[in-house]
């Protein structure tokens, strides 16, 4: 059976990124650089690269710095072309967006994911959606969201990315209880988000990629404020466990969760020795550092 293209996706960005404080006083968190690429670059870059062509930002006061960043820079490219640094002006292409391309909805109360993705239900329509959280930024050879468009192609239905995590962090997650169990693709019979400790059906957590019918807005429209006082995503989809297929996808790569400083800093280790240009220096002073530690101990 063919299923309908994924050519939509949601990005939540309203949060206040109060983790960063004081940096997030003045600057978007999605807006942080991670090397020398924005949090919100590497979410793009992969939608774009699953085949998304309708971008939409779901926002709050004080994000303008995010709009103008995917604006063109007319000043700054014609400095660039001037000084005949060609290079950068293709660094530059990837930062802007086509007219039309790219939406702003504001989340006018921060009442959860659930809420936030419900705020863009006009412009989803009736398709299916994927959506991406910045804050997770997955190293993979093959980038997420795509590998699960290619699988979503096969199966259809609800689908979220999913990783094994320490039974003892589930509580920290949304999670799925697994039916079927099929390697790479489950079949969840249930989800609980953020389960008391000890109380998990599983240790197969959901992680910030998603690709979501048409069906969770409306379950979105009657679910009540769940764990935290938000609307929780993961119960609107749980909702459709029993009326559709709902997939758990064990994704190839690494995630890190750029939420927290200290997965910013593992980040920041892990993208710097991958670039070419940085490897060399950088990963002698790593070696430094470790040195350093070792004789002071």
């Amino acid at each position: 059976m063919k299923h309908k293209k994924v050519s939509k996706a949601v990005f939540p960005v309203a949060g206040l990124g109060t983790r960063f404080l004081p940096a997030t006083k003045s600057i978007p968190k999605e807006i942080m650089t991670l090397v020398d690429r924005p949090l919100i670059q590497y979410a793009i870059d992969e939608a774009r690269a699953a085949g998304i062509k309708e971008f939409i930002f779901v926002t709050s006061r004080g994000k303008s710095a995010l709009e103008d960043y995917f604006d063109v820079a007319p000043e700054l490219e014609s400095a660039l072309r001037k000084a005949g640094k060609d290079q950068l002006l293709e660094v530059l292409k990837d930062t802007n967006m086509d007219s039309g391309a790219i939406a702003y909805i504001r989340q006018n109360r921060p009442q959860g994911l659930g809420h936030a993705v419900w705020c863009a239900r006009r412009l989803i329509g009736n398709e299916p959606f994927a959506v991406l959280l910045p804050d997770d930024v997955i190293a993979a050879e093959k980038p997420c969201l795509q590998q699960m468009v290619e699988a979503y192609a096969e199966t259809g239905g609800n689908m979220v990315a999913a990783m094994e995590v320490a039974p003892e962090k589930a509580s920290s997650y949304g999670v799925l209880d697994i039916g079927n169990d099929m390697g790479s693709i489950v079949e969840a019979k249930g989800m609980v988000e953020k389960p008391p400790v000890g109380t998990a059906p599983s240790n197969l957590a959901v992680i910030g990629r998603y690709i979501l019918s048409p069906d969770v807005l409306t379950n979105l429209n009657k679910i009540k404020q769940g764990v935290g006082g938000e609307i929780q995503l993961t119960d609107a989809i749980a909702e459709e466990i029993g009326k559709s297929k709902v997939y758990g996808y064990r994704f190839r790569g690494q995630r890190y969760d750029c939420g927290s400083k200290a997965g910013f800093l593992q980040a920041t280790v892990a993208f710097g020795l991958a670039r070419p240009d940085l490897r060399d220096e950088f990963g002698a002073y790593l070696n430094d550092m470790v040195a350093l530690q070792k004789a002071a101990q």
